[in-house]
């Protein structure tokens, strides 16, 4: 899978119906080129095209999971970089609407567009070794992509001190500000177990209740119903429903269908 990906540097892989992603560029701490960002878009399409993956796992090697963009905009041999470099090349948002859930296992050093790539992630489960940083005002830039999703984990005012201070701060405090959802001594046992769990729920249960979770936080109430009613009619009395409920009874593992 990993040759669909325009660059060496990112491996995709699967684990039965667990997607892989590891951003494997150790010589340079896992900065990420142009080619890598794009590469990370193509693993999520390739992973919502293919019916038997669950679910998908980003993470990285070493004890870096991504610190960002490549500052010395360096490439690597064989990369195959897109035509134009610009926003519709970054995953962020790719990620973010996913059908199939994402998570992050943030094994280590963690900031820019590696912290982006969490927080867009549906999970983020990190080391308890892992720092986080917001530190686009150190290389004079604003963000707009931070100025959208910080607010939305940690709220308005937490987000100014992250943003205008550009300090680090650790797992503990990145969970408590809700950058991150778990914490855990092997993040990447921990990734795969919570992507195995995700992996038994019906694919048409799982990807309603990120639709509803999606479309509702921002909307009115009456809206969000009327959602939750027109995805339950639809799945009531289908085969995955149905299969569900079996499974419940008979304590056997469901066998569910492509959700397509």
């Amino acid at each position: 899978m990993s040759d669909d990906l325009g660059t060496a540097m990112l491996r995709l892989e699967r684990e039965g119906p667990i997607a892989w992603c590891v951003i494997d560029r150790p010589g340079a701490r896992n900065a990420l080129t142009p080619a890598m960002y794009y590469g990370l878009k193509r693993a999520v399409h390739l992973v919502n095209r293919d019916p038997e993956l669950a679910a998908l796992i980003i993470t990285g090697v070493g004890d870096v999971f991504a610190p960002g963009g490549d500052l010395g905009g360096r490439s690597e041999p064989g990369d195959s970089p897109p035509d134009e470099v610009g926003p519709d090349v970054l995953p962020f948002l790719t990620i973010r609407d996913s059908p199939a859930p994402v998570i992050a296992a943030v094994n280590g050093i963690c900031q820019a567009g590696g912290l982006l790539i969490a927080m867009m992630a549906d999970i983020a489960v990190a080391s308890d070794r892992a720092t986080f940083r917001v530190p686009e005002l150190l290389r004079g830039i604003p963000d707009a992509t931070y100025a959208a999703a910080l607010p939305a984990h940690v709220g308005l005012a937490v987000a100014r001190d992250l943003l205008l201070s550009a300090r680090r701060f650790d797992a503990a405090e990145a969970q408590r500000l809700g950058v991150v959802t778990r914490i855990s001594e092997t993040p990447l046992q921990a990734a795969r177990e919570l992507a195995e769990t995700i992996a038994a729920r019906s694919p048409d249960a799982v990807r309603g209740a990120k639709r509803l979770l999606d479309e509702s936080w921002t909307g009115p109430p009456q809206d969000t119903l009327s959602l939750e009613a027109e995805l339950q009619l639809r799945l009531i009395g289908s085969p995955n429903q149905l299969a569900a409920v079996a499974a419940g009874f008979t304590k056997q593992p469901p066998n569910f269908v492509d959700p397509h």
